[in-house]
């Protein structure tokens, strides 16, 4: 039988990217987690301490490229291992197959996953009996936000998103707009009556449209780090909510939740909120 006080084995995958490192340095202050790999693609790190390349001091965990070799070694941990993803969008569905073949189960943070990929996780996910969580956003605030946006579509008819992010993320819009749009359309109405008929003289002008007719738009620049903004509107007012994020540590608390979490399930759950 597994004691319960044994740590968590925990593989960071994207362990030298900016969310990567704080993610390491999360996971190596805490009690009740055990970081057993650190798997990184690029070329410049391999072989390097990942605690020295996260700034947490030396962790004598080298930077590996080789991912399947260090979900290995996470089973043979006394508790089934986690794997943390922060990668890239072309690679996170095969490497969240590959986690859950090996029993390892996966926390997803890398967005660009597709509905029917998200689907086909979650069947090998339940097949599986292996739980395993995909979270568009890990931050406390953002889940705030998007439960406000909720409560205020039920007033307003009218509402566009606009989601702003450092100029080094790979996919657009981001997964936090597109989970916050699908959360809106779930409540079963239809968005943004047409006034007038719209033209666009430079196609996309007017942003992609996401479910029950939600606009979103993409802003990709150097300087910024993850932000949304959306915006309602009716006769005579607008109703703005927005969340910045000022530092990725405030991702950590959702993450390490997450890895705690994940451990309990059976299944693939789709949103932070879903959890909390």
């Amino acid at each position: 039988m597994v004691a319960s006080d044994s740590p968590i084995p925990v593989v960071v995958n994207g362990a030298a990217g900016k969310m990567g490192r704080e993610v390491i340095k999360a996971v190596s202050g805490c009690e009740d987690m055990k970081l057993v790999g650190a798997v990184d693609r690029n070329p410049a790190y391999r072989g390097l301490d990942i605690g020295e390349v996260a700034g947490c001091g030396p962790l004598e965990i080298p930077i590996l490229d080789d991912l399947q070799s260090i979900l290995v070694m996470a089973t043979q941990e006394k508790v089934q291992g986690v794997m943390v993803d922060f990668t890239h969008p072309s690679g996170v569905y095969d490497n969240v197959r590959s986690a859950i073949a090996y029993g390892v189960r996966p926390v997803v943070g890398t967005t660009g996953l597709s509905p029917e990929q998200i689907q086909d996780l979650a069947d090998f996910a339940e097949k599986a009996s292996t739980g395993a969580l995909v979270i568009p956003n890990f931050s406390i605030g953002m889940v705030l936000l998007q439960q406000a946006a909720v409560t205020a579509s039920q007033y307003f008819d009218h509402v566009e998103i606009i989601e702003l992010h450092h100029d080094q993320k790979a996919d657009a819009p981001s997964g936090t707009a597109i989970k916050t749009a699908e959360m809106l359309s779930e409540l079963g109405k239809s968005f943004n009556p047409p006034k007038v008929q719209e033209k666009e003289t430079i196609p996309g002008v007017r942003g992609g449209v996401i479910g029950e007719n939600i606009r979103v738009h993409s802003v990709r620049l150097p300087g910024l780090i993850a932000h949304q903004e959306m915006i309602f509107g009716s006769p005579g007012e607008i109703y703005t909510l927005r969340h910045d994020t000022i530092d990725r540590a405030c991702y950590m608390p959702g993450v390490l939740l997450s890895i705690r979490k994940v451990t309990q399930l059976k299944s693939l759950i789709y949103g932070l909120e879903k959890i909390l």
